[in-house]
Formats: C-alpha cells, sequence, structure tokens
C-alpha cells in the first residue's frame, strides 16, 4: 500500500473506531447503572421484607423507612431544580454579555431566554411546588 493510501485509511478508521467508542462506553455506563439501581431496589425490598416479618414495630419501621426515603427524594428533586434554576440563569447573562460584545445588542437579547427559564425554575421551587414535609418541620 501506498503511504497516500494508508493516510486516507486512517483519516476514515480514526473517527469510526473514536464514535464506536464513545458510544460503546455510554451503553456500558447505562448498563451498570441500570443494574445497581435493580441492586439496590431488591436490597431495600429484602430488608423491608425482614423488618415487617420481625416483629410488631418492624411495620411501622418500615413504613417510616419507606417515608424517609420518598422525603429524601423529594428534597433531591428540589436541590436539583434550584442549582439548574442558576445555571440557567448564570448561562442566560452569560450570553447577553458575549454575544453583545461579539455581534451586537439586538442579538444578544437570545441570552434572556434561558436566563427565564432559570427565573420560572426558581419561582416553581420557592413559591409553587407543593411543601415537603422539612418545610412543615421548620415552620411548625
Amino acid at each position: 500500500m501506498d503511504s497516500n493510501q494508508l493516510e486516507s485509511l486512517a483519516e476514515i478508521l480514526v473517527p469510526i473506531v473514536a464514535i464506536v467508542s464513545v458510544f460503546s462506553f455510554i451503553t456500558i455506563m447505562a448498563w451498570l447503572g441500570n443494574k445497581q439501581k435493580e441492586r439496590e431496589a431488591f436490597y431495600k425490598a429484602e430488608t423491608l421484607r425482614r423488618i415487617t416479618e420481625s416483629s410488631g414495630e418492624g411495620a411501622k419501621a418500615a413504613i417510616e423507612m419507606l417515608r424517609e426515603d420518598d422525603r429524601r427524594k423529594h428534597l433531591k428533586s428540589r436541590e436539583g431544580l434550584k442549582i439548574s434554576g442558576l445555571i440557567n440563569i448564570g448561562v442566560g447573562l452569560g450570553m447577553v454579555i458575549g454575544l453583545r460584545e461579539l455581534i451586537g445588542a439586538k442579538v444578544a437579547y437570545a441570552g434572556i431566554v434561558p436566563a427565564f427559564v432559570g427565573v420560572a425554575m426558581l419561582v416553581y421551587v420557592f413559591f409553587l411546588a407543593p411543601p415537603s414535609d422539612s418545610d412543615t418541620d421548620l415552620k411548625g
């Protein structure tokens, strides 16, 4: 083979190998994440079953454990919305500043869209979302 043919073959094969590698990695990581969630759900169900079978107080402890888990998920979701809102506001303001410097003032207003999405997320979290148990604990 000629060196030009080798170079042209390398130009074709390198991107193909890179793309296949990236998607293979993503697929394997998604599969591993699902296996971990499945395993955690199994252990949680097994623990709850053993608690409820052990004593009369076991059912109360299992219900309390489920409530605590739901409360933790709710708080995690709210915190995620808060962070997402702040990130969107920052991206929007950065776009306004960057586009104003690069292109002009009229195009810079496109950055207001993600900023308003961030504001909407924060308004939802602080004013419209149903209160969690921890919110009522703090007030009462």
